[in-house]
């Protein structure tokens, strides 16, 4: 369910952009009526998926609130980067700003990991993760630059794939690929971290596997 949660808004996103496809005549004119009859009629599908995904996201933030009475700050981050880029392709017409929207989300995640562990001395994936497991202080600080530099590397490859493959692809990608090499990732992570996980019962002599072996910070991203 949880998962699920995570994933509304690139879910709305791609169901609305496929559905939207379908039916370019009645997506064409429902656009038109929103935006204006100025739109390329191939642009619609990418518009009013657009339109959708602003929408889902403050959906999230509204259901997790209702749960949990608290929202997380990285929610609030991806609602103002999803308005601010996703409002620019719906004024402008331009499906270009939506497609940077998740490499703009990767490297603001990648950039706060980085710094915060450089600059202040304030490691984020140890501090989502100590609760869960115990590792060398060294362990954890690669941890924290293995995740800058995935995102890093995973807001270059969006934009790869948005530059060089159709739009349609580009879709495809945002909801498998990226949810698929965040696993991959995930489980490597996992992987790695039980050949140096302290057991409480033996001092930190014998490494124990995580209980949570697929643990991820703070529920990485979505695109």
């Amino acid at each position: 369910m949880k998962l699920l949660l995570d994933l509304l808004p690139v879910i709305f996103f791609f169901g609305t952009y496929k559905i939207a496809g379908f039916y370019p005549d009645e997506s064409f004119a429902l656009a038109a009526r929103w935006l204006g009859d100025d739109i390329p009629k191939d642009q619609a599908p990418i518009l009013i998926a657009t339109f959708i995904a602003i929408v889902a996201t403050a959906l999230q933030i509204g259901i997790v609130w209702l749960k949990h009475r608290k929202v997380d700050r990285m929610l609030w981050v991806s609602l103002i980067v999803i308005a601010t880029l996703g409002g620019a392709t719906l004024a402008f017409h331009d499906a270009t700003f939506i497609k940077w929207k998740p490499t703009a989300f990767y490297w603001l995640f990648g950039l706060v990991l980085l710094v915060s562990g450089t600059l202040f001395q304030r490691n984020l994936i140890k501090r989502m993760l100590e609760a869960q497991i115990r590792l060398p202080e060294p362990i954890w600080s690669r941890l924290n630059l293995a995740w800058a530099l995935f995102f890093v590397l995973l807001g270059v490859l969006n934009l790869y794939v948005a530059y060089h493959f159709s739009e349609d692809a580009w879709v495809n990608f945002k909801l498998f690929g990226c949810t698929a090499l965040i696993l991959v990732f995930s489980l490597a992570q996992g992987l790695y971290l039980s050949k140096h996980v302290i057991d409480d019962d033996t001092g930190g002599g014998e490494p124990i596997p995580p209980d949570n072996a697929e643990a991820t910070p703070m529920n990485p991203p979505r695109p």
